[in-house]
């Protein structure tokens, strides 16, 4: 859980500095982005690991 904080804390330290809300909104929806493309590439993997795919 402290773990969790100290992750939220240095987002929050990242974002408070950043001076136009354009530039903050864009990191922000780029950080979603990114981490929503990593989870659909996480579960692709998973499946073909869970399919039994042949990785040659």
């Amino acid at each position: 859980m402290n773990y969790l904080l100290l992750i939220k804390e240095i987002y929050q330290e990242a974002f408070r500095h950043l001076g136009h809300s354009i530039v903050k909104n864009y990191f922000r929806i780029f950080t979603w982005f990114c981490f929503l493309s990593f989870i659909i590439v996480l579960y692709a993997f998973l499946f073909r690991v869970a399919t039994g795919f042949a990785f040659d």
